[in-house]
């Protein structure tokens, strides 16, 4: 259910052959652009409408490599099961864990509480113990095919600094 959810938090598909961007010049830099990736990511997430897959085109432009198939997956899933979000996610922490040549690594703290996902019976599958603020370390790669320069390729969680409420 983590898996759903943190996909409901929150253009075309990219793909991880796409030709790498230019590296970035400096750590504020690559920060920068991957906090506004993210946050794209998140605003596509929280326009989804599981009854309308072209709503789906918006998260996946932000995604690459295992991000992008777990999406794909998991709409395709809900999506034929009936399944209906509302409400919306907010990035509550937005922190630069990492940078290296190709890829930035971001402590995210994802405000979930807002979100309700329910099944065609109108029951919640939303699990009584998920938290109502998620911890993540969010993993971006290089791309030269997204206005950031990046796209995300990985959702793990994480232990540690910075802790969300």
């Amino acid at each position: 259910m983590f898996v759903a959810v943190g996909l409901l938090a929150g253009c075309t598909p990219q793909t991880v052959d796409a030709e790498p961007a230019p590296a970035f010049t400096s750590d504020a830099e690559a920060f920068a652009a991957a906090e506004a990736t993210y946050r794209a990511y998140v605003d596509a997430l929280n326009d989804v409408d599981l009854s309308d897959p072209e709503t789906f085109e918006a998260v996946y432009a932000w995604t690459t490599g295992e991000a992008n198939a777990e999406a794909r997956t998991r709409f395709s899933e809900m999506h034929a099961s009936g399944w209906t979000v509302d409400g919306g996610s907010l990035a509550r922490t937005v922190e630069l864990a990492s940078v290296d040549s190709d890829t930035v690594a971001l402590n995210v703290c994802l405000d979930v509480s807002g979100v309700t996902l329910v099944d065609a019976d109108g029951t919640s599958v939303v699990s009584d113990d998920r938290p109502d603020v998620q911890s993540m370390l969010v993993t971006l790669h290089l791309t030269g095919t997204s206005s950031t320069g990046l796209l995300i390729a990985d959702f793990s969680g994480r232990d540690g600094g910075p802790t969300c409420g």
